[in-house]
């Protein structure tokens, strides 16, 4: 819990004050300050709640990039374990898909560049 989310709650309660005071009194003024008080401390409540839920997702996100990168070993042998065992199940599908790959890949390369048309015109 941040200082945000204590001076909204602080700041909602004593407008509630505020607008009770004023309802008792029958000053619309005082009411009206009250509301206003009141919609302001919860304002600055939820500006609280909201830089703590960053605060922990923020956390969340680098606890897992840390996991990541210190597991980045075991993860790369479950890819390439699971890259051959697909492989072994269909040797015909994988020469098919390297075969397509490596032919998209020098129809890419060996394209003409593109012409640039002169910015007169």
């Amino acid at each position: 819990m941040n200082e945000d989310r204590v001076t909204g709650t602080a700041e909602e309660l004593a407008g509630k004050t505020e607008k009770t005071f004023g309802d008792m009194t029958g000053n619309p003024e005082t009411q009206a300050g009250g509301r206003a008080r009141e919609m302001g401390g919860k304002a600055q409540n939820l500006y609280g709640q909201a830089k703590d839920a960053a605060r922990d997702a923020a956390g969340t996100a680098a606890d897992y990039a840390k996991d990541i990168y210190n597991n980045r070993g075991e993860h790369l042998r479950n890819g390439s374990d699971a890259l051959a065992q697909k492989v072994q199940e269909n040797p015909l599908g994988s020469i098919m898909t390297a075969c397509a790959i490596g032919f998209g890949l020098a129809l890419w390369m060996t394209r003409p560049p593109r012409r640039r048309y002169p910015r007169w015109r």
